[in-house]
């Protein structure tokens, strides 16, 4: 069957203002965009390149304390949105253009049922009645290979998980078949067994109703499977734009080629000294939220002074609890955990100010594990003071000698709130605030996660150092086996709380495997715009991701 492909959306010299220190500033620096009908366009570069300011742009919608240029010209299948009326843009909105969000899970409104939801626009729109909205709901359903797509969509959204909830999401965005659909990160926050099934569902209900779209991402790998043509974005302005395979092989631009190379770090494998006792020793742990089911079943292993732990597997599979755990946040109901060899204290309100010293923690989201309201230097000072007695300038001077550590001037920092730094940047005081205790071990939960990749090797890089020269132990909760391979001496794979493989990095990654282990580093994307397809081929999609650990766990 043959699609049109004529001119859907023309954007020339978008320029989009931003309100700061009390005068407009440019965001978008006159970008110009053409996307046919059925094509999808990777947007990619790092946290402030403006990718998600030009896919709302494209709505012909500015975010609160933006506004759109005189002079930019955004043409939607004809119509001019910069001087079209807020009726005529909603119009469009949710019927011709729709968007998916980054995290359904706060997108969805936890109040009403997810098919409600979903028919919500048909009806507003008045293109169907809501016995046919409903069946054409678990029409999408079924075509995202959702389960039981008659009685899914009955569910509240908690009630289903984050991957099933994600192409709930896509569903709903294709519910009035718009012609252009704009995907926002859409599986950042994904494993990436979960990953792999939202991907393909995306990509095959995008062809088959010749939907554009635009694919905001900072993962490369990710733009490669999805995208026809790749645009690259830095500070608000285009780098350069090809198609996904020449930009894959042939990026002209050095900014780009430093986007491609980011990929390449890796940190030399240590090996376990011989005849030491492990810092960390988890020893036969079973663990349990109230009086529920076992999260943790028998989980055993290691981690040595100056060597890095990476802890793998797919949402629900327990390696957040393990943290949970070896923090004294929840205690085991069986085992025990050695630090040096000495059981921990099982709960962390009767721990030692040493013990509690000792194991420090880096969250996922800086934005939400930082004070807004304090400044830097007590957020870094606070742990300082309490653990080691400091004051005054004693004080002052270890803040400043932190912020030395992770590369921030102290001059330019000490007196700044959160709100004022970057993703990166926040990042970095995470890791300050936990060094500030002095601790021999800390676990990293998804640090890098929700960071673009160049911010993220930073922090990779960063956190190396600090090990070599601190001779600090690591704990890396992830579900990304690209900084696996870049940071881990060792590897823990957990599945539905249990061990089912671990080892030195370098024979985890080689063949054979155990066949979970198998599946999550068969899921992960590669830099091959073929890979996808080729998978898909090879396995079929009843043997990708979530649906082959489900078959596994049976």
């Amino acid at each position: 069957m043959s699609h049109d492909k004529s001119v859907l959306l023309e954007i020339k010299n978008l320029r989009i203002e931003g309100y700061s220190d009390e005068k407009w500033v440019d965001i978008i620096k006159g970008v110009d965009l053409t996307l046919h009908r059925g094509e999808v366009m990777g947007l990619i570069g790092e946290s402030g390149a403006g990718k998600s300011t030009i896919g709302a742009g494209a709505m012909g919608y500015a975010r609160d304390g933006t506004r759109i240029s005189e002079g930019s010209s955004i043409e939607f299948d004809g119509m001019e949105l910069t001087t079209a009326t807020e009726s005529e843009k909603r119009a469009l909105r949710g019927s011709r253009i729709a968007y998916v969000a980054q995290s359904a899970a706060a997108s969805f409104n936890p109040a009403h049922k997810i098919i409600d939801q979903h028919t919500e626009a048909p009806l507003q729109y008045r293109l169907q009645k809501r016995m046919e909205a409903q069946e054409d709901a678990m029409d999408l359903y079924k075509r995202l290979r959702l389960p039981n797509p008659t009685e899914i969509g009955f569910r509240y959204p908690h009630q289903v998980s984050g991957g099933q909830l994600q192409r709930a999401m896509t569903a709903m965005a294709m519910s009035c078949r718009p012609d252009l659909i704009i995907f926002d990160e859409p599986t950042t926050a994904l494993d990436v067994t979960t990953q792999i099934e939202v991907l393909a569902a995306i990509r095959d209900i995008v062809e088959q109703f010749n939907t554009a779209a635009l694919y905001i991402t900072h993962d490369l790998a990710v733009v490669a499977q999805m995208a026809d043509t790749i645009k690259v974005l830095l500070k608000g302005e285009e780098v350069e734009e090809a198609s996904t395979k020449e930009m894959l092989d042939n990026p002209k631009e050095d900014y780009t080629k430093s986007l491609w190379a980011v990929r390449s770090f890796e940190s030399p494998q240590r090996h376990r000294p011989k005849d030491a006792t492990p810092l960390i020793s988890l020893q036969h742990v079973d663990a349990s939220y109230s009086s529920g089911p076992k999260i943790l079943d028998d989980v055993s292993f290691d981690i040595y002074e100056g060597m890095t732990v990476a802890v793998v597997g797919e949402s629900g599979s327990g390696k957040s609890t393990v943290a949970r755990v070896i923090t004294g946040l929840l205690p085991p109901s069986k085992g025990e955990v050695l630090f040096r060899g000495t059981p921990f204290t099982h709960d962390y309100r009767n721990r030692s100010k040493d013990e509690l010293r000792q194991c420090q923690m880096i969250y996922q989201s800086a934005d939400t594990s930082l004070n807004p309201k304090v400044r830097i230097s007590e957020i870094i000072g606070r742990p300082a003071q309490f653990y080691s007695g400091l004051k005054g300038t004693a004080l002052k001077a270890r803040v400043d000698e932190l912020l030395d550590l992770i590369e921030l001037e102290p001059s330019q920092f000490y007196n700044r709130y959160p709100s004022e730094l970057s993703g990166g940047q926040k990042q970095r005081i995470g890791i300050a605030r936990a060094l500030a205790a002095e601790p021999a071990f800390i676990i990293c939960d998804e640090v890098t996660s929700a960071l673009d990749q160049l911010v993220a090797e930073g922090i990779l890089r960063l956190l190396d150092r600090l090990q070599n020269e601190l001779n600090l132990a690591y704990m890396f909760i992830t579900h990304d086996l690209a900084t696996v391979r870049s940071i881990a001496d060792e590897v823990v794979v957990m599945q539905q709380g249990k061990v089912v493989e671990q080892g030195p990095k370098d024979d985890m990654f080689t063949p054979p495997h155990h066949p979970y282990t198998d599946l999550l580093l068969s899921s992960v994307p590669e830099m091959d715009p073929d890979w996808l397809t080729t998978l898909l081929e090879e396995r079929g999609i009843e043997n990708l991701g979530d649906a082959a650990a489900a078959k596994m766990s049976k």
